[in-house]
């Protein structure tokens, strides 16, 4: 845990490029604080981010690519780019675990752990991500995307 950055941090190397990996320890809907807050310190801008998050819109085993765009009602997006100075233009990564069926469903949907069959296909969009992320790194967004966005556990 680094209290600077409000979560748990590491540097590694990947596919020849430095990463900072940040997992926020605040509460979702603060979560914007902890990324802006390794920003600062590292001087990142917005555009050199990838912020990884659940989406509900999207099934299990699936995930997409996006750059810049609004919150879509995610709290933890809506957060980061209030605390990036209502800057939107980041990179997402979003993962995509279902939706329960009922708006009334979603809190305890979103906050419980997913069946096993969700967690498998889950745990293979995941891995399918970092596959593609050397692509990204490079900058060849459209191969990452063109890949990702074909693959489907």
């Amino acid at each position: 845990m680094e209290k600077k950055f409000l979560g748990d941090y590491a540097k590694i190397h990947f596919a020849g490029h430095e990463l900072h990996l940040l997992n926020p320890t605040t509460f979702m809907n603060r979560s914007g604080a902890a990324v802006a807050a390794l920003c600062q310190f590292f001087k990142i801008a917005p555009e050199e981010l990838l912020v990884a998050h659940d989406e509900l819109d999207i099934a299990p085993g699936t995930a997409r690519y996006k750059r810049d765009g609004g919150h879509g009602g995610h709290n933890g997006l809506r957060d980061t780019i209030s605390a990036l100075g209502n800057r939107k233009d980041f990179h997402r990564l979003r993962i995509g675990i279902g939706h329960p069926g009922s708006a009334k469903q979603v809190t305890n949907y979103v906050l419980g752990r997913p069946g096993k069959a969700e967690r498998q296909a889950i745990d293979a969009a995941i891995d399918e991500c970092i596959a593609t992320l050397p692509d990204a790194l490079s900058g060849d967004w459209a191969k990452a995307m063109n890949r990702l966005h074909s693959f489907s556990a």
